[in-house]
């Protein structure tokens, strides 16, 4: 069998697939044993005082064209690995990492195959799903002054929107372990992540010991969708406003991303207002 120049490695078949991911996890642990940064670990039941930011969205999207299955199975890994990083304490100076946090996912944990993103497409997967969790905690780093050191995107534009549209709803990206969502407290005091599932209701809280100089809010801005070539895209502009807590002034204004995203759902659910 010739071999397609043009393919990369991992996608000549599955079996290449696999040895480019495993290949992957091990240059991440090396990097990870060779790392300097100090990994949170601390765990603690009692909460911090303050409420930095919190969160919550639907963990289950029942609308057409949504497997139904992988939905709920989505739920049932986010309480998993939620329950591996509720009461997280990030002291000053130290990384937090979904991975070493949460650990590989597998059948045996009791992780089920949820939806994943491989070559562009939605397929099942063990674990599928976790991004919701890691998008989640993203949007939580975003309204505060904490530094995301490791980032990564995938369409925000998986489903279809349920009600209003929220800015950065969707779009990190994580995959077991080279694909991280880390953050630094680069601050002078503790921080706490606190996940909790209540019914199909996922709920995230960033706590810290006191409140920070500084408010935070993420605005969207030319939100539209697109058609190129054969495909439709997503694209918006998000900024976060930074404001004084205490004298209420606007300090500036800063591009958060600019949202060029694949529609991975029917073409036929876009709303037509927002086509240009």
């Amino acid at each position: 069998m010739l071999w397609n120049r043009d393919k990369l490695f991992c996608e000549i078949n599955p079996a290449c697939y696999a040895i480019s991911l495993y290949k992957e996890i091990v240059k991440r642990h090396i990097k990870n044993m060779l790392s300097k940064e100090k990994f949170a670990k601390a765990k603690e039941k009692e909460k911090l005082p303050n409420v930095v930011s919190e969160y919550q969205s639907k963990m289950i999207k029942r609308a057409p064209g949504v497997n139904l299955t992988q939905q709920l199975n989505k739920a049932v890994n986010i309480r998993l690995a939620g329950g591996k990083i509720n009461g997280i304490i990030i002291h000053p100076g130290e990384v937090f990492s979904f991975w070493k946090t949460v650990g590989k996912t597998s059948r045996r944990k009791g992780y089920k195959e949820g939806r994943v993103i491989e070559h562009d497409k939605l397929i099942a997967g063990i674990g599928g799903g976790l991004c919701n969790l890691g998008n989640a905690i993203h949007l939580l780093i975003l309204h505060s002054p904490l530094e995301v050191t490791e980032f990564h995107k995938h369409s925000d534009a998986l489903a279809p929107d349920e009600g209003k549209r929220v800015p950065f709803s969707a779009g990190t990206s994580i995959c077991y372990n080279h694909i991280d969502y880390r953050f630094k407290n680069t601050t002078d005091q503790d921080v706490q992540l606190l996940v909790w599932c209540e019914g199909e209701i996922l709920h995230a809280q960033l706590r810290s010991e006191r409140a920070f100089a500084y408010s935070y809010k993420l605005v969207e801005e030319d939100h539209h969708f697109k058609k190129e070539g054969k495909k439709y895209y997503r694209n918006s502009r998000i900024y976060r406003e930074i404001t004084d807590r205490e004298s209420g002034e606007f300090i500036r204004k800063e591009l958060i991303l600019n949202n060029h995203s694949e529609v991975m759902f029917d073409h036929k659910l876009i709303p037509k207002e927002l086509i240009r």
